[in-house]
């Protein structure tokens, strides 16, 4: 019971890691308020459309009218559009780097007050994605790379305040938006097969497994962590490819 006692922010959680950061940190004492469209079983949900700044600016505020506080801050609503850069338009451009990175801003800067006080914790969900690129993601490679710099410049500024802040980079995490990605293939399990080959462990992620890193990250157990993105793939980024 890490967290008994602690109130909770996780955004994006009505599905995927989201959800199981939720649902972790409600099994280990916490209560858990999410912000999203849709609402998760459990845990006071705040229904906003992020993409909506000043309904964002409500999300904080709603928090401490009911907790009156806030200890952990999970920054984990994403979004992906794909398309090269002559693909891409400008509102895509504006879409990714507002929900991935400006966000997650807004949030860190209306909860730090209460962060200071509580001697918090921020973990951010970055990517892999935002150490290297998969193919034609400019805008979401750049959100996340801005999201990691983010996290460093939040520990170096509040590391004083006794706020720290960590992000982690997953790979491929066995998502519903992945998992239905590959069902609507012709042959699911060759997929599954190549996808599962490219990674050392020889398989894929569950959000589980990512919700586990976040939550430790956001626990007293790492106390002395700060600053730090911690790449969750399974050996992914480690391994060279072949001729």
């Amino acid at each position: 019971m890490r967290f008994q006692g602690k109130v909770a922010l996780v955004t994006g959680a009505s599905s995927g890691i989201g959800a199981a950061v939720a649902e972790r940190l409600m099994s280990e004492g916490a209560e858990v308020f999410t912000a999203q469209r849709r609402p998760l079983n459990g845990a006071h949900h705040i229904a906003v459309d992020l993409m909506d700044e000043a309904a964002c600016a409500e999300v904080i505020p709603e928090v401490i009218r009911h907790a009156g506080k806030l200890d952990v801050l999970v920054n984990n609503a994403g979004l992906m559009r794909e398309g090269t850069v002559e693909e891409s338009t400008v509102e895509d451009w504006h879409a990714s780097l507002h929900l991935n990175l400006t966000v997650p801003f807004l949030l860190t800067k209306a909860a730090m007050p209460y962060l200071r006080t509580a001697k918090g914790a921020i973990v951010n969900t970055g990517s892999i994605e935002g150490l290297g690129s998969n193919p034609r993601h400019p805008a979401y490679c750049a959100a996340k790379a801005g999201l990691h710099g983010l996290t460093r410049a939040v520990a170096v500024d509040h590391g004083p305040d006794g706020v720290r802040c960590n992000a982690v980079a997953p790979g491929w995490i066995d998502t519903p938006l992945n998992v239905d990605f590959i069902e609507s293939l012709d042959d699911p399990e060759v997929f599954r097969g190549k996808i599962g080959g490219i990674h050392p462990v020889g398989r894929t992620g569950s959000p589980d497994e990512v919700a586990a890193l976040i939550c430790w990250l956001a626990s007293a157990e790492a106390s002395f962590v700060t600053g730090q993105v911690w790449t969750i793939d399974g050996g992914r980024m480690a391994k060279l490819s072949l001729p």
